[in-house]
């Protein structure tokens, strides 16, 4: 993809997957190898009812999107997933949550991004980096 992909163009894209609507996920910024998204918890989400935390796949699964969209600046779509690993900081409490991906290897075949995701204190909850798949499709 030669040129940078506006965020209501990305959003459209994104918006295409029903569970990506169901996760909510608004794109804010799009940029070089770099997106930032956020969404806000629903009560589904929450997987402890007596501390309120959020389930660890909630952010497992914001770590995996914003990583591999962060590639969309590059192949224009969204990219299967080969492998990720996601490390948790803290527990997450309901409210908006925000994730800021970054490519760190873009390949013929096979890509690399990582991705943070943070309270609206700004706190990391959660942080991975993922292989993807970014042949052409055929």
């Amino acid at each position: 993809m030669s040129e940078i992909p506006n965020v209501e163009d990305v959003q459209k894209l994104l918006s295409r997957g029903p569970y990506h609507q169901w996760l909510g996920l608004k794109v804010v910024a799009v940029g070089d190898g770099t997106i930032e998204l956020t969404a806000t918890s629903r009560e589904e989400w929450v997987a402890n009812p007596d501390r309120g935390f959020i389930h660890g796949g909630i952010l497992a699964t914001l770590v995996d999107l914003t990583a591999d969209w962060a590639l969309v600046s590059r192949t224009g779509r969204g990219v299967p997933t080969i492998d990720i690993r996601v490390d948790y900081h803290r527990g997450a409490v309901p409210g908006v949550l925000a994730a800021r991906g970054q490519v760190v290897h873009f390949g013929r075949q096979f890509s690399v991004a990582e991705a943070k995701v943070f309270d609206k204190e700004g706190r990391l909850l959660a942080s991975g980096r993922g292989t993807y798949l970014t042949t052409p499709p055929t």
